[in-house]
């Protein structure tokens, strides 16, 4: 089935809903599979030299707003290639890359950024990223000269962006340095907008269902149904944010939406930077199990605050399970006067359509 006939399929079986900027980008979709069908085997070597490496066949580069079905759109893609292949977050697969190095490191490797990328491409034809945004400055530093010798060894890069290419790294530090990597994704990418005016998880998501009372297993079933319907999967990957040196992990990520436990985001030490850092990265966030508030779990709290302002601030959707409504969350003991506003902000987060103008 080709892509084109997998996403008519979608349509007529209800699963989506027909978008003329969608289907505008399924010719430069079937492009990428039609040339990688058509790609020659990677030569065998001799005794005495490397095999000379195919070359690569130019990538894809799908932008736009949240929401806007880019992740949807790489699923038909990679379904259709029928080659070694590999899907990543771009933030998994650079944390991937950072333990590499170390281990090349270890080694005694002087460029630790050759093995890795030589693994990579003995391993895979077809890498495809969702969401590349690059925000920090040992990132940007690397991906250049990864990405290098990853097209130099023939390897296809197919990835989505809520950027485009020359916003990358916007403001970032040293970001001279960065230019020359824009540049070769340009040049080894068709850079594509998917410019659909609407948010389609947004119409997935109606304020009654984004919290969901009690805490039970019946709340639990509601939310595993939300987070398939939002992600188009069964699960998904633990998400490690590096904030200030430490690690921030969320146990499950995939398409934009993260999902944790009430205590693995409120119960631990965590601060506004880690809930900003947690707000860039993500644009639907579900949380298992908000108890009741009072004076005898008063950290939790005011954690829960500042996880929300931060949410609130980002324009992040929120869906929750919880032991009540916001406003009868909190009724008695310190800080329970100042969550008024938390309860507000926390119905406000509610309403349909909340977040949409977010970017």
């Amino acid at each position: 089935m080709s892509i084109e006939q997998a996403y008519r399929a979608r349509i007529e079986t209800g699963a989506l809903k027909p978008d003329p900027a969608q289907e505008a980008v399924l010719p430069a979709l079937a492009r990428v599979a039609r040339d990688l069908a058509r790609q020659p085997e990677p030569q065998r070597g001799g005794w005495f030299r490397k095999p000379k490496p195919p070359e690569p066949v130019k990538g894809l580069y799908l932008w736009g707003g949240v929401g806007r079905g880019k992740s949807m759109l790489m699923d038909l893609l990679f379904d259709e290639i029928d080659l070694p292949k590999a899907r990543w977050h771009f933030h998994a697969f650079m944390q991937r890359v950072h333990a590499d190095m170390k281990t090349a490191r270890a080694r005694g490797v002087d460029d630790a950024i050759a093995p890795v990328a030589e693994g990579l491409a003995g391993e895979l034809r077809f890498l495809a990223f969702d969401e590349m945004q690059v925000t920090d400055i040992t990132d940007a530093m690397i991906v250049g000269r990864l990405f290098e010798k990853l097209f130099a060894q023939g390897v296809t890069v197919v990835t989505t962006s809520n950027r485009v290419p020359d916003d990358l790294y916007k403001d970032g530090l040293n970001r001279q340095l960065f230019v020359p990597f824009i540049e070769q994704l340009k040049a080894r990418m068709e850079v594509v907008e998917l410019a659909s005016a609407t948010d389609h998880r947004q119409g997935r998501l109606r304020g009654g269902e984004s919290w969901i009372m009690p805490n039970d297993s019946g709340a639990r079933a509601k939310l595993d149904a939300i987070w398939k319907e939002l992600t188009g999967a069964e699960g998904g990957e633990p998400l490690t944010l590096q904030v200030s040196g430490r690690e921030v992990v969320l146990p499950e990520y995939r398409n934009g939406v993260a999902r944790s436990g009430f205590h693995d985001l409120c119960g631990r030490p965590l601060g506004a930077a880690d809930y900003l850092a947690l707000a860039d990265r993500v644009q639907v966030l579900m949380i298992d199990g908000i108890p009741r508030l009072s004076r005898s779990n008063f950290n939790e709290a005011k954690r829960f605050v500042t996880l929300v302002d931060a949410l609130y601030e980002a324009k992040v959707r929120l869906v929750a399970s919880a032991a009540a409504e916001p406003a009868y969350l909190y009724l008695e003991g310190e800080g329970s006067f100042e969550f008024e506003r938390t309860a507000s902000r926390l119905e406000e987060m509610q309403a349909d359509g909340w977040g949409a103008d977010a970017a």
